[in-house]
């Protein structure tokens, strides 16, 4: 076998092998800029990475629903998700709805989170939050997929999948 063979081969198994058994906790976030989501689940999306709901996933955070296959996506009872219209300081730094910002988030919610949000009173001001039950209905629940966070964790100490902490200060995962 050749030198360069065998680098390709190498080369193939690192990438392979990389992020696809890591998995991404999320919880107690309370969201922030749009477009610092639309990137981190967008590059959550291409990694082929799983995503563990523990917790509040709030404005922002709602965008993985829309950004990540559902199939990849697993809440546990204590997920709980929040949404709202977009908002944006004025000149005062007053909260001041961004109808631009709202439709972006309205175009890239899956129907059947749509359909919610409007039985629900729509994305207003108002924060309306969707668990348990009604959760359920959206995402699979992570005792169904073997993802509880117990089992990630335990996981973590015989060095199967990688356990990702989502940071959401700035929209990244860590990887602990």
């Amino acid at each position: 076998m050749s030198f360069r063979a065998m680098v390709m081969g190498a080369l193939l198994l690192v990438c392979g092998a990389s992020s696809a058994s890591a998995t991404m906790l999320i919880s107690e976030d309370r969201g922030g800029q749009i477009g610092h989501y639309l990137q981190a689940f967008a590059t959550l999306r291409a990694s082929g990475e799983r995503v563990v709901i523990d917790g509040n996933c709030l404005s922002a955070c709602t965008l993985v629903l829309g950004l990540v296959p559902r199939e990849r996506i697993c809440a546990t009872p204590r997920a709980r998700l929040g949404f709202h219209a977009a908002w944006m300081p004025d000149e005062a730094g007053r909260p001041v709805t961004s109808p631009m910002g709202t439709q972006a988030l309205w175009n890239i919610y899956p129907s059947h989170v749509r359909s919610w949000i409007t039985r629900h009173g729509g994305l207003s001001r108002r924060m309306i939050f969707m668990e348990g039950r009604q959760l359920s209905g959206v995402v699979q629940s992570c005792s169904d997929t073997r993802e509880a966070t117990g089992s990630v964790r335990r996981s973590e100490r015989t060095a199967r999948p990688q356990l990702i902490r989502y940071d959401s200060a700035n929209a990244s995962g860590r990887r602990y």
